[in-house]
């Protein structure tokens, strides 16, 4: 078995804030660099119009239906009023605003109250509570509960339950054929079982809907930010490639000028003219220096850049977390014989893993173990701590978004607070190339996570270049 082992002793240096490399910034408290707030979806102004026309039309035909097929005596003149008032505000609000606009939430909320409010009147001329369309009054909430903040959805709610028990009173009587005695009404208990039924109904469906609205927003503000983190990461490893070719490029101009600048500086007619020659060998060999320097770094140092050893992604990954006092350790092994095999740098998979060691190491009692394992078909690489591991209300959420028991900066030893991101940043970064990702308890106690991927998706192919 092919084994390599490395570690540093910790000492008793503490960092904190984004530092240091690999640091999680979706862990630190300064938010000014990431996705927008929080937000709710928002309606446009033409969807507004648009479900309004559709009810308009809805309504039209239904009272048509009534009237002309069934021939059931319907109050022709109010229906038709409260239809036509409902679309010639439709077109003084198309005519006023354009529909690519997004509504306001105080102005969405007024015209889905105007919405509930027109319905209800439909409902009140039509028998009140004994008409079945009493259901559709839920629509409208729905629609407030999943576009709109708490307190206006909480609003139109309650409106739309006080329509619906005033509709149990209040009404006039339901439509019946021309000639036919009233229909009896229900009995006492059977109103109150319908209202309780429809009222249910609006705040049952409220309430999922404004559940999955809130997870989708939450959702897709964490997505927001694992971008961002991949993003940053991208750049910065760009910037490594960068720095080399920068480095060859300007050798040779910098040496060129070191040769006539040493010319101009023998051949000096006067003192301060040697003395500016002089100044810029001095200032073309600093160059010299920096461009060493940059060709010195680790993304420098590959053949090519994009690759990298699966011992160096271990070190890499190991390396910002050596001085929290806690031993950090890394093992690469695999079959006998075989050398670990070269992989493509991967910003991602690199974010990830640092910021899963980084949550180790805030949990661990004294120790972390990064173990890489490779096979012929499988890369696998797996952080064990010797912490109190995952509780079981943790592990059954790990992975989504928001979910943390990190304890604030200055209980952290990183130094970083919790905010329920990282581990679902890590999560999606890694899934994204292809892993396999797996949170559980080891059997000796401590946490374990662990990524396995298919050998094809990380190594990189030999490289045969000078």
């Amino acid at each position: 078995m092919a084994d390599v082992s490395f570690a540093r002793a910790p000492d008793d240096q503490r960092t904190k804030g984004l530092d240091k490399p690999g640091a999680d910034p979706a862990q630190d408290d300064d938010w000014s660099w990431a996705a927008p707030g929080l937000r709710r979806g928002r309606l446009r102004v033409r969807s507004l119009l648009a479900q309004r026309w559709l009810a308009v039309a809805g309504q039209t035909l239904a009272i048509l239906f009534v009237g002309l097929v069934l021939k059931l005596q319907v109050p022709w003149a109010l229906c038709f009023a409260l239809i036509a008032l409902s679309a010639w505000l439709n077109v003084l609000l198309g005519l006023a605003s354009t529909g690519q606009r997004l509504a306001r939430e105080g102005e969405a909320t007024a015209q889905i109250a105007f919405d509930i409010l027109q319905l209800a009147g439909l409902l009140y001329l039509t028998g009140g509570a004994q008409n079945v369309f009493c259901l559709l009054l839920i629509a409208p909430v729905t629609l407030a509960a999943a576009t709109l903040p708490a307190r206006f959805a909480l609003g139109l709610g309650l409106l739309a339950i006080a329509c619906q028990i005033a509709l149990a009173f209040l009404h006039m009587p339901v439509p019946v054929l021309q000639g036919a005695p009233p229909a009896p009404g229900p009995t006492a208990p059977m109103m109150i079982t319908m209202v309780m039924a429809r009222i249910l109904g609006i705040v049952i469906t409220g309430a999922y809907a404004w559940q999955a609205a809130s997870e989708s927003a939450r959702m897709e503000l964490a997505l927001n930010v694992t971008e961002t983190v991949l993003a940053r990461e991208q750049r910065l490893s760009a910037l490594g490639a960068l720095a080399a070719a920068a480095a060859h490029e300007l050798g040779t101009p910098l040496a060129t000028i070191s040769v006539v600048a040493r010319e101009m500086a023998r051949n000096a007619p006067d003192e301060q003219t040697r003395e500016d020659a002089e100044l810029m060998i001095g200032q073309a060999a600093r160059c010299r220096e920096i461009l060493q320097r940059l060709t010195e770094m680790p993304e420098a140092q590959d053949a090519v850049h994009e690759r990298m050893s699966l011992v160096q992604l271990v070190q890499d990954v190991i390396e910002p977390h050596l001085v929290h006092g806690v031993r950090v350790e890394a093992v690469v092994n695999g079959p006998s014989g075989e050398t670990a095999p070269d992989i493509w740098r991967r910003p991602e998979v690199i974010h990830a893993m640092t910021s899963i060691v980084e949550n180790a190491v805030d949990f661990a009692r004294a120790e972390v173990l990064v173990i890489a394992r490779f096979d012929a078909r499988s890369v696998v690489i797996e952080v064990r701590d010797d912490g109190a591991g995952f509780s079981p209300e943790v592990l059954a959420k790990l992975g989504e978004p928001y979910v943390t028991t990190r304890p604030g900066a200055e209980g952290s030893r990183t130094g970083h607070i919790g905010m329920g991101l990282g581990f679902f940043i890590a999560k999606t970064l890694l899934e994204r190339t292809g892993a396999a990702v797996d949170f559980r308890n080891g059997r000796r106690g401590g946490a374990v996570v662990s990524a396995r991927w298919p050998r094809s998706a990380l190594e990189a192919p030999g490289y045969t270049g000078a």
